[in-house]
């Protein structure tokens, strides 16, 4: 069933925001500084790894042909000297061994290592001692890495796109990279509207509520790698937030606006919009989502004074619609500013599969977001199981159980429930009911994978 004129989809809506944004300009980061970021450049290995043939074990030494034998009778050899991790070794002499350290350059004319376990003497630190017994054959490679045997000079190491987690980066240091041209974190400013919002712990006077969308809105860009430039609040007039938006897009690659994107007769952003006098900075646009909650967005362009066109999100004003909202439109938004394709940015909102654990109401022509917690599975899971979908799931990825935060389910003004949410349970538009043991959908909200034990490439992160 297609959803009324006026409702659009959130895949049309995201494609319509996502197609006015690109990636923001690379830069060259030092690798200490560099985590988190969108890599920009293929990279070749400057250095081999391992740089050096080297030692795999504590031991010594040794030209494999010298030890023939030792399996059955030892094999005795003076020892020339020493092989320390971080220096360059002498030759060894033939008839000799040398002990050497894990890591150490093997020393020209050996080819194998003898491990200490090996000999005849202990491991740990101790004087050179002038002979050593070998009590096993050695055979050419034992227990030697050869350099470059990972990568080799030249060797392609990584692509344009890798996100640099702690194991690239370490990947890079080791093939000499000190350096890398990645695209920067967004730097993002947060206005939160109306005025009805005071400071949190600030005595309420009617119809005044403390401004929690901004500490949310901040706190979920740092969760996504975002840099969160100012938290500011705009009242419920044209002038005051045109004055607040040029504020808060000096040195920002995006705004994030709460609230005012409805039909009220003091929604402000509206109110921008529909002003001739304040709205010449401001090119902005309005829509309604087939969603629940947060029907209202809206989206454009703010102008600075020194040219630049920066995009700015408005999202409804309930603290759960700026969840979703965000979980479903600024998150991809964010990854595509931050270097990542726009098709990686949505296919990151595919649903995991879920169970849910206790029936609730869906949201009708709309597709509806729950914020739920995951639940152990009830003793009568296969009376619940309702349906084809109710087959029960293998062993590796068992399908996980799961039940909203708070009674009322998704009502957007549940924000006192939101710390107990874990994921958004998505239940598709036109659901005639949602009963225990029913399959829905599921997006990670921003925690690690291992937390909600859900298979990790499922995960919004």
């Amino acid at each position: 069933m297609p959803h009324p004129q006026h409702l659009r989809s959130s895949e049309d809506y995201l494609a319509e925001l996502l197609g006015a944004l690109t990636p923001l300009e690379a830069t060259t980061v030092p690798l200490a500084r560099a985590h988190g970021l969108v890599l920009a450049q293929d990279l070749t290995a400057a250095l081999a790894v391992p740089p050096w043939t080297n030692s795999a074990m504590d031991g010594y030494a040794v030209r494999a042909a010298e030890t023939a034998g030792a399996g059955e009778a030892p094999v005795v050899l003076p020892v020339s000297g020493d092989a320390p991790a971080g220096a360059a070794p002498g030759p060894l002499a033939p008839g000799t061994a040398m002990r050497i350290m894990t890591g150490a350059v093997l020393p020209e004319g050996a080819d194998a290592v003898v491990k200490v376990e090996d000999t005849d003497q202990r491991p740990g630190e101790a004087p050179l001692p002038r002979a050593v017994e070998i009590r096993a054959e050695a055979r050419v490679g034992l227990n030697v890495r050869y350099a470059g045997e990972n990568v080799s000079v030249g060797s392609p190491v990584m692509q344009a796109g890798t996100v640099l987690s702690a194991a690239a980066l370490s990947t890079l240091a080791s093939v000499g990279r000190a350096a890398v041209l990645a695209h920067p974190r967004p730097r993002v400013a947060v206005v939160s509207t109306g005025a009805e919002l005071v400071d949190p712990g600030t005595a309420l006077t009617p119809g005044a509520v403390p401004d929690s969308n901004g500490l949310l809105l901040a706190g979920l860009l740092t969760e996504h790698g975002a840099q969160s430039v100012r938290v500011l609040r705009a009242g419920d007039s044209a002038a005051e937030l045109a004055r607040v938006l040029r504020e808060a897009a000096v040195g920002a690659d995006l705004v994030l606006t709460s609230g005012g994107v409805s039909a009220g007769a003091f929604d402000p952003l509206t109110m921008l919009a529909a002003s001739a006098e304040h709205g010449r900075d401001a090119s902005l646009s309005f829509t309604k989502v087939a969603m629940q909650p947060g029907k209202p967005q809206g989206r454009g362009t703010l102008r600075t004074e020194d040219g630049r066109g920066v995009p700015v999100i408005m999202l409804p004003g309930n603290p759960v619609s700026v969840l979703v909202s965000f979980t479903v439109f600024v998150a991809p938004a964010l990854a595509v500013l931050a270097g990542n394709g726009a098709a990686a940015a949505t296919a990151a909102l595919e649903p995991a599969p879920a169970r849910a654990a206790v029936g609730w109401r869906p949201a009708g022509p709309r597709r509806q977001y729950v914020p739920v917690r995951l639940v152990t599975e009830p003793r009568d899971a296969q009376a619940a199981a309702v349906g084809a979908t109710a087959q029960r799931p293998g062993p590796e990825h068992p399908v996980p159980w799961v039940e909203p935060v708070h009674r009322l389910g998704s009502g957007s003004h549940l924000v006192a429930s939101l710390q107990a949410a874990q994921a958004l349970a998505v239940v598709e538009a036109h659901t005639p009911s949602v009963e225990a043991g029913q399959e829905v959908g599921l997006l990670a909200l921003s925690r690690p994978a291992a937390a909600l034990h859900l298979p990790p490439h499922r995960l919004l992160s």
